[in-house]
């Protein structure tokens, strides 16, 4: 445990999936690195009263609110975690920014560009003045992946020729799910393109060095009407794009972003690269797998093999060549001295761990952490390329140059 008195506390809106994933390592990440600052959980906010005041006591929050703004107007909050959905991340975290608070804010990071491009001019602006940013890509900070990265960086792999990245769901394969704010362009700005392909599109960046410059893309929205969920009968009539009643006279309404992308894609590195996102992949969970083919090896990480690394090295001799697989938990191993002995593995939860301890180390010793809004803004960017290509009929679509970040 970190022996400094320094204390970082946290005000975090938004208290769902990435709320309790955020909260658990807030509570933890302390008690296992020995940090220059100590985390501490101080408010929590939800718009729903019982809901986030539930959330407090189960989640290790001191105080709770209704009202976002009270965790921007606190004297007392230091860092602001935006843990919402899309729509809000622009209005969150400029004002956060504002304020002089220290951001983390979750992938993507926002649900437009001029969004994004006026997030990262904020945060370029409340750098001067010390405040620090960064945009919540967790993966990054999956042992294996960053030490997938080192090895690239190292030259194991020589040059790098291709790239394969899938991130295949099935939650919502059935036509009776009913129309929760993912599957509306209003909130959440796309569908599996953003939730899931902005994680496939940021990781083969970090892990590779190399920027995707152009892209040609198709995209599909399997299910077109939903049903609305239960007790709000009146939503229909505030979606984008017409509701209806199904077989069974309940309303529906229209889906609004896509639940399936699909694009081929160049890096400035010279690669050529493939991805897949969907929600629609029958039998698969949460299944990411990424793939890089270079001139001396080749290099595959599996989420669901999460300790692991597949490793072929072609600089070996002939009769001794195939894939080997790494086993990621030695403590030399990214991030591992902190938790167990070798062979006892790590899961999901750490990467948000880590992710905590690398951004209190940021603030705490005035360095830039990453990924930045700048490096959010590259890949809303690519986003918007497979977003414009594909309403194009998948034409061949230059990903626009991060110029720099105007306010809008």
């Amino acid at each position: 445990m970190s022996t400094t008195d320094k204390e970082l506390r946290v005000g975090m809106v938004g208290y769902a999936f990435m709320g309790a994933a955020h909260s658990q390592a807030w509570r933890t990440v302390n008690r296992v690195y020995d940090l220059p600052a100590r985390a501490r959980m101080a408010l929590i906010c939800g718009r729903d009263t019982g809901k986030v005041a539930d959330a407090a006591d189960r989640l290790g929050w001191d105080a709770y609110t209704t009202d976002w703004r009270d965790v921007i107007n606190r004297d007392d909050i230091d860092v602001v975690d935006v843990c919402t959905p899309g729509d809000s991340h622009a209005e969150i975290a400029l004002a956060a920014l504002a304020a002089g608070k220290h951001v983390l804010c979750e992938k993507p990071l926002a649900n437009t560009v001029a969004e994004a491009r006026a997030m990262t001019a904020a945060a370029e602006t409340a750098r001067a003045a010390g405040a620090r940013s960064m945009c919540g890509f967790n993966y990054r900070r999956v042992p294996a992946v960053t030490m997938m990265r080192q090895m690239i960086a190292d030259g194991r792999l020589g040059v790098i020729r291709h790239v394969r990245a899938t991130y295949l769901q099935d939650w919502i394969v059935d036509p009776q799910f009913p129309l929760v704010w993912r599957l509306q362009k209003d909130r959440a700005g796309s569908g599996a393109l953003g939730d899931i392909g902005a994680h496939i599109i940021d990781l083969t960046q970090f892990v590779t060095g190399q920027r995707i410059t152009g892209v040609s893309a198709v995209t599909e929205t399997f299910v077109k009407e939903r049903p609305l969920p239960a007790g709000s009968s009146g939503l229909a009539a505030t979606l984008d794009g017409a509701g209806s009643v199904d077989g069974n006279g309940s309303p529906t309404g229209t889906v609004t972003v896509d639940d399936a992308a699909v694009f081929v894609a160049r890096l400035d590195g010279g690669a050529l690269a493939t991805y897949e996102a969907s929600r629609f992949a029958t039998g698969r969970k949460n299944a990411l797998r990424v793939e890089i083919n270079g001139s001396l090896g080749s290099v595959v990480f599996d989420l669901e093999r999460l300790n692991e690394l597949e490793f072929y090295d072609a600089t070996r001799p002939s009769v001794e060549q195939g894939f080997s697989r790494i086993l990621v938990t030695e403590g030399e191993h990214p991030y591992m001295s902190a938790w167990w002995p070798p062979g006892h593995i790590i899961g999901y939860e750490h990467s948000f761990t880590h992710q905590m301890r690398d951004f209190i180390e940021a603030i705490a010793t005035g360095v830039d952490p990453a990924p930045s809004f700048a490096d959010a803004l590259q890949v809303q960017l690519v986003l918007d390329a497979v977003t414009r290509s594909a309403e194009v009929g998948s034409s061949w679509t230059e990903v626009a140059p991060a110029l720099a970040a105007v306010a809008v």
